[in-house]
């Protein structure tokens, strides 16, 4: 039985039933020559989700990402370091002792797997280099462009661990998509460029570009492609991936004064709630009153684990 037929057959209600509904409006939006937005917080990069993602690239299933800066990395990190990786399936039990064992071995622990610091540091050496070419000539980049130049010099190539179809990113830059990342500076290598320029070894903050800069190269892309049936917006998680993106829209209606669609889709996985005033855990329904959603547009809200959530939900779009 394929996926697609088990989901149909077994997910009937709750959570599973709403699981099913948003990814057959998925598809239905992309069966009218619709488009689709995604954006993803939470540790979905280190989960792996570029198994699933990437597929999803390259079927012209996903046309443009909003992610953290941790996604961005960490998705590269796991291209080049996966094998070092190390997974505690008892992280629940663990002392603050063996968690402080973890951290003088080198790891950095997200849940069950541990990241080790080594690529870290590896690609600091390689972006090192970047930064400064950029200080230097009075350049700026988006923090995807970086990546994408190791790419297109195959300067990562020599340390693949992964199949490189399992990532995301390099699905994403061979697709040509555009790839957002709001708030770099909560991120590893944001950290790390922060601390070059304060100790001098780059030469000024603005080689990566700001968030308002990619704000407005997302509401660029944004006009050139909402023509009817409009963009769908997909959301894993909450945070600042989903927020900075999906406030393109009210932007470009009330601060530009421009005409255009609102998102035509809307679906998140989330375990957040509406009673502490989450703006993640909201029901999509309070996106109207800020010029994101209108009242017809299908809405899902899947309260579920986006680790399990995600992969079903794009292997039925795929029709796997």
């Amino acid at each position: 039985m394929s996926v697609s037929a088990f989901l149909d057959q077994h997910f009937r209600h709750f959570n599973a039933r709403e699981l099913v509904a948003a990814a057959r409006a998925y598809q239905s939006h992309l069966k009218a020559d619709g488009k689709m937005f995604l954006a993803m917080a939470g540790a979905m990069s280190t989960a792996e989700i570029g198994i699933s993602l990437a597929k999803m690239i390259r079927a012209g299933k996903v046309h443009a990402i909003s992610c953290t800066a941790a996604n961005l990395e960490e998705d590269v990190f796991n291209l080049v370091a996966h094998d070092q990786y190390k997974i505690v399936p008892n992280y629940r039990d663990l002392t603050p002792q063996q968690e402080e064992d973890l951290r003088n071995e080198g790891f950095n622990r997200v849940t069950d797997t541990c990241i080790p610091e080594t690529v870290m540091r590896h690609l600091e050496d390689k972006l090192l280099d970047y930064w400064q070419e950029a200080a230097a000539n009075g350049q700026s980049y988006f923090p995807c462009e970086y990546f994408f130049r190791l790419f297109d010099e195959n300067v990562l190539q020599p340390h693949y661990q992964i199949p490189v179809e399992n990532s995301w990113l390099v699905a994403a830059h061979e697709a040509g998509i555009p790839v957002y990342s709001p708030g770099y500076e909560d991120s590893t290598l944001g950290n790390i460029l922060t601390a070059r320029v304060i100790d001098g070894s780059v030469g000024t903050h603005s080689v990566v570009r700001t968030g308002t800069e990619q704000m407005a190269h997302l509401v660029d892309w944004y006009l050139g492609n909402c023509q009817d049936p409009g963009i769908g917006f997909f959301q894993i998680g909450g945070g600042i991936a989903g927020d900075f993106a999906i406030c393109a829209v009210p932007l470009i209606l009330q601060d530009l004064r421009r005409d255009a669609p609102l998102w035509s889709y809307f679906a998140q996985i989330s375990d957040s709630t509406t009673s502490y005033g989450s703006y993640s855990g909201a029901v999509p329904n309070e996106k109207i009153t800020w010029f994101k959603l209108d009242k017809a547009s299908p809405k899902f809200m899947i309260h579920s684990d986006a680790s399990i959530v995600a992969p079903l939900i794009f292997a039925y779009v795929l029709g796997e």
